[in-house]
């Protein structure tokens, strides 16, 4: 999961027995959505996302489904108590006390805007410019006025994850890993002026996540099949496409120290999800995983469990007998590990 390196911690303490944040505000996808697909009743059950709203999503954790897209808890949710910090809660949920933190991320979020809804994998507004409004909707019933706010938001942490489905979005719709290449610059440059907003409105500690190497995930596995067995590499993952999700992690890494040097005052932090996964999938046992590559929750029988047309939650899917053992919960998200 996305850590906060440790001599940061140390650094923000100070040596102090208190709590180390006020709150904690994340910007993200689908990987750390906390809900607020389901703000006003919407997703209906009957819908392609209503698998979210029913189990066996939740199950391991909370024992019902939560709208979020795992079976227990996702990565923000683990961030936050490390911190003695509540569960951000969704920012769309209606008359909610978000002082000690906000989870401004929704199932399909992006970084980019896209007016086209064919270029959209929900109905859902989710884009980077759309989150970080709702966050400074907010703000006056979190913590006042403008100063005030700067000093409340200089004690809190920022968590921003989003990336991925900018480049699922150009790859599902027909573009090249070669084409999608190309909106790497204009996609992290809007990551780093994201940032920069947030450290306008009073950020102070901001992790920036890199995206998970998706070339390993059955989502991906499914969708992009090759018969040619060089498109893999030797751990069964596809090649080129990861290589897309690397230059993005590299440009992103690479253009963080030049924010930072702008901004001495502030504290961001590269979080390397990308690593840490693509480690488990290399060796999953050391990991405590029985595989990386299988899906929990899917079509029994179906190529690492999953089927575009038998999803988790849908008529014909089955569960694991442990999904802790599984990496991966529905075959595009992780599991509560």
């Amino acid at each position: 999961m996305v850590a906060l390196p440790a001599t940061a911690a140390a650094a923000r303490s100070g040596g102090s027995s208190g709590p180390l944040y006020n709150a904690i505000f994340n910007f993200g996808d689908s990987g750390s959505d906390a809900g607020n697909l389901c703000v006003d009743g919407r997703p209906g059950p009957a819908s392609l996302l209503g698998i979210f709203t029913r189990l066996p999503y939740g199950v391991t954790y909370f024992g019902k489904p939560t709208c979020r897209c795992s079976d227990g808890r996702v990565n923000i949710d683990f961030l936050a108590r490390a911190f003695g910090l509540p569960f951000p809660l969704p920012s769309k949920a209606p008359r909610k006390d978000f002082q000690r933190g906000a989870n401004m991320a929704i199932i399909g979020g992006t970084v980019l805007d896209y007016s086209n809804a064919s270029l959209k994998f929900t109905a859902y507004d989710g884009s980077m410019n759309t989150q970080i409004d709702n966050f400074q909707q907010l703000l006056p019933s979190i913590c006042g006025t403008q100063q005030s706010c700067k000093m409340y938001l200089a004690k809190s942490l920022f968590v921003f994850q989003l990336g991925e489905n900018d480049y699922s979005i150009q790859l599902v719709n027909g573009s090249t890993v070669d084409e999608a290449s190309k909106n790497i610059p204009r996609t992290v440059n809007t990551i780093i002026s994201g940032v920069e907003k947030l450290m306008t409105l009073g950020a102070v500690d901001i992790v920036v996540s890199n995206i998970a190497l998706m070339g390993c995930f059955p989502f991906y596995l499914s969708m992009f099949e090759s018969s040619n067995k060089s498109d893999y590499d030797k751990y069964g993952c596809l090649r080129n496409h990861n290589a897309l999700f690397k230059r993005h992690n590299s440009f992103l890494q690479s253009s963080l120290p030049k924010l930072q040097k702008k901004h001495p005052h502030a504290r961001i932090m590269y979080a390397d999800l990308a690593s840490h996964i693509y480690q488990i999938v290399q060796d999953p046992r050391k990991f405590g995983f029985e595989t990386a590559f299988m899906s929990c929750c899917g079509k029994a029988g179906a190529p690492h469990r999953f089927d575009l047309f038998t999803l988790c939650g849908m008529d014909g899917s089955s569960v694991c007998h442990d999904p802790a053992s599984h990496l991966l919960w529905d075959g595009m998200h992780l599991s509560d590990t």
